[in-house]
């Protein structure tokens, strides 16, 4: 079997997992895991959440049948597999009864901690800075991306729009040499696995992720994007995720110039300002997908033309695209 064919059987072994799991724990979901709706909301009736149970372990058995399918090494892999079932046990714990925000940072901070512990000593970021320090700003870094990937998981198939493109971006540059290959491997366990949930969180969606799936789901891809960027390509590694980082991060800013709790649950997400200006879900969510699409091509240029004017052109060109889209979505001028 050709490494393309294992690909693909790799992508619709996952899915398949993800969504047969789904279907065998939906009545225990829609009995201890319901979300009702609040004035936070963006959905109106009672709506089962933890999907993320059934994506978490389709992505890690996919991973693991892929690693010996494809002889893939994997240095470190297996505490990072450790660390994700943890924080997808914190995240369970959460949704079901609150965890106040202390506890909660550091536990994220814990399985953070154990993600970069397990990654070669000899992979930097920015060989200029002191290790020690390097590493304190990355386990910040990480602990910032695990919550903004929870943040942005606010309607329906705003993950998937994400999750989707960003994966296929990282299994394409892995196959252009970017990732080492079993990174490639849990980028496309993870697609598939998001793609088997895809139908059940379809706009009006009959469920939820939760924090159990986008808690984990946000340490995985902190943990590619990081190897991504530790192998010379930083500027991909911040084209891939671009939309979620610059919506979380602006309105993380924008939050705290108005004197807001930045912790406290709100509906003030560009994407979720969005919608309440008269955007459709779906209309939002593909503009998103879209634009992603865009992100991949112009990471894709940066890993084969590597040269700093190509990066900084992309980040350019990646930056405008997206800050033309928060505009959009701030001034809502879709109609439902």
């Amino acid at each position: 079997m050709s490494d393309a064919a294992m690909a693909v059987a790799l992508v619709l072994g996952s899915a398949l997992a993800s969504a047969i799991l789904i279907l065998l724990l939906h009545d225990t979901l829609h009995r201890y895991a319901l979300a009702r709706p609040n004035a936070r909301s963006s959905h109106r009736e009672p709506t089962p959440q933890g999907g993320g149970i059934a994506v978490i372990a389709a992505t890690l058995g996919a991973a693991g049948a892929g690693l010996v399918l494809f002889g893939s090494g994997a240095y470190g892999l297996w505490p990072v597999f450790a660390a994700t079932v943890f924080l997808a046990a914190v995240g369970a714990w959460d949704d079901i009864k609150i965890i106040s925000v202390m506890p909660r940072l550091l536990l994220q901070g814990l399985a953070v901690g154990v993600v970069l512990a397990a990654v070669p000593s000899e992979l930097r970021l920015f060989p200029a800075l002191p290790w020690g320090i390097e590493r304190v700003l990355l386990l910040i870094g990480g602990i910032w991306f695990v919550n903004l990937v929870n943040f942005m998981d606010g309607i329906d198939w705003m993950m998937v729009a994400e999750v989707v493109p960003v994966t296929i971006g990282l299994a394409l540059l892995g196959w252009l040499g970017a990732l080492p290959d079993y990174a490639a491997v849990v980028a496309l366990a993870l697609l598939g696995a998001m793609l088997g949930f895809a139908p059940f969180n379809r706009p009006v969606a009959k469920l939820f992720l939760g924090d159990v799936g986008s808690l984990p789901v946000g340490l995985l891809l902190g943990w590619l994007l990081l190897l991504l960027g530790a192998r010379g390509h930083i500027a991909a590694a911040l084209l891939l995720p671009l939309y979620f980082l610059a919506d979380a991060t602006a309105t993380l800013v924008l939050r705290l110039r108005q004197g807001k709790t930045p912790w406290h649950a709100h509906r003030d997400h560009f994407y979720q300002r969005a919608v309440d200006r008269h955007f459709t879900v779906s209309g939002v969510v593909a503009r998103i997908f879209i634009a992603n699409v865009i992100l991949i091509a112009l990471a894709a240029a940066t890993v084969l033309l590597p040269s700093p004017s190509v990066s900084l052109g992309a980040l350019l060109l990646g930056g405008l695209l997206i800050f033309a889209l928060l505009v959009l979505f701030a001034r809502g001028r879709g109609s439902r």
